[in-house]
């Protein structure tokens, strides 16, 4: 039986006419560590129940025992058998959340991102990631660490730039009671609760010179000495930072400092600003739709043409989250079962601003490609505004049938 199926828990005595105790609690162990096990026993064989114990079971009781204690003994066992399911089930979803299959997305850059975290899931190299805010870039950094040989430790997170500067470095590397006012206990700091597991360092970008020095030594040496400690602790850790800033351009002002940026920097990838990828939208809008209907318990949503439009042509500043944003408001106001333009917030129903320059100006711009792209993007809204008809979409768009025929075979756009 215990073969076949599992169990709430078990009692089995010590002895047995045909098998021990003994040797069910270590099937039972080999099928379920995690199934609770009560070893019963007469007086003379409490030596066994200990080795029992030592061999996983979960507790013993002495025969004759009493019932009520029998009871409470298995209302235990039950409880921490439904805790340690409850535990698997949270980190099964967890696991399930932040797997970069879920990190959503079609588009090519995507999917160089998707395959490069696999490839460097195995790694304990130091990873940078960059981007815009609100691209995922945590997101990644979770994804990476379920991914990899890490996954079973913590994931620790910090956010430098929301860290007061004069508490940082106590909250990276802890301090020693009495090291500074308010120090009244010993305290581990985030290199040591991440140990053998991931430390995300985001926004790397806003630290302090003094404390870039002192992160910079516990890379290289892989120790760190808490605040106002002498002892020098060794860790397993290994780093991901992320940033939206250009640290080579903070590096030119001095105020990032080159030989950290080259060790952090040993493996590094962007997330792609939504702008730059916006054929993932539908994919995106799908996805939020039916996380926030369920989470809200309402019936799966669809988005009406004219709001997927404004989708399109809105420039996301806020990326990825700012989408989130929206269709989680939307979900929670609108009543009906299709988002409609009423329920959108008021910055994406007003003309639209021009991207400032900033955005253009990255490294790699290249204004032919862009000026490409926004070709392609009004074809694309024309052709759908016109149902697919492509001499009123070359009317749309203010050009001739035959130079739209021309601009479709170009971008390699399907004709229909």
């Amino acid at each position: 039986m215990i073969k076949n199926q599992d169990f709430d828990i078990v009692l089995s005595d010590i002895k047995l006419p045909q098998v021990s105790g003994m040797e069910i609690l270590k099937r039972v162990k080999k099928k379920n560590p995690d199934m609770p096990f009560i070893m019963i026993t007469a007086f003379g064989t409490i030596k066994q129940a200990v080795e029992a114990l030592k061999a996983g079971a979960m507790d013993y009781v002495v025969k004759p025992f009493d019932m009520e204690e029998l009871k409470i003994i298995v209302a235990q066992g039950l409880e921490k058998g439904r805790l340690k399911q409850e535990n698997i089930r949270l980190k099964r979803e967890l696991k399930e959340k932040y797997s970069f299959k879920n990190i959503v997305g079609k588009s090519k850059k995507m999917k160089a991102v998707f395959s490069l975290l696999e490839k460097i899931a195995d790694t304990d190299s130091t990873v940078l990631i960059v981007g815009e805010s609100g691209t995922g870039k945590e997101i990644a950094a979770r994804a990476l660490h379920q991914l990899s040989s890490r996954q079973e430790k913590a994931f620790v997170s910090i956010n430098c730039g929301a860290v007061p500067e004069n508490l940082l470095e106590s909250e990276l590397f802890g301090h020693m009671r009495g090291s500074f006012t308010g120090a009244v206990a010993n305290k581990k700091g985030m290199f040591e609760v991440a140990e053998g597991g991931i430390l995300f360092l985001d926004e790397v970008g806003e630290m302090s010179p003094l404390t870039q020095v002192k992160l910079l030594r516990s890379l290289q040496d892989k120790k760190i000495r808490r605040v106002g400690g002498t002892e020098e602790i060794l860790v397993d850790v290994q780093i991901i930072a992320a940033t939206n800033q250009n640290l080579k351009k903070k590096i030119e002002e001095e105020k990032f400092r080159e030989d950290l940026f080259y060790r952090l920097n040993v493996i590094s990838f962007e997330m792609p600003p939504l702008r730059k990828k916006k054929e993932d939208l539908p994919l995106l809008v799908s996805h939020f739709l039916k996380k926030y209907c369920m989470e809200m318990g309402r019936k799966t949503m669809r988005v009406a043409p004219e709001v997927m439009n404004i989708f399109e042509s809105y420039h996301w500043p806020g990326n990825v989250r700012e989408l989130e944003n929206v269709i989680e408001r939307v979900v929670a106001i609108e009543k009906r079962e299709i988002v409609t333009q009423e329920s959108l917030p008021e910055e994406l129903l007003s003309p639209q601003k021009k991207p400032e320059t900033s955005y253009l100006l990255e490294p790699g711009f290249k204004l032919n490609a862009h000026l490409d792209e926004i070709a392609q993007n009004y074809i694309m809204q024309a052709r759908k505004a016109a149902g697919g008809n492509l001499k009123e979409t070359a009317s749309l768009i203010g050009v001739s049938y035959r130079t739209l025929r021309y601009l479709i075979d170009k971008y390699g756009l399907k004709s229909t």
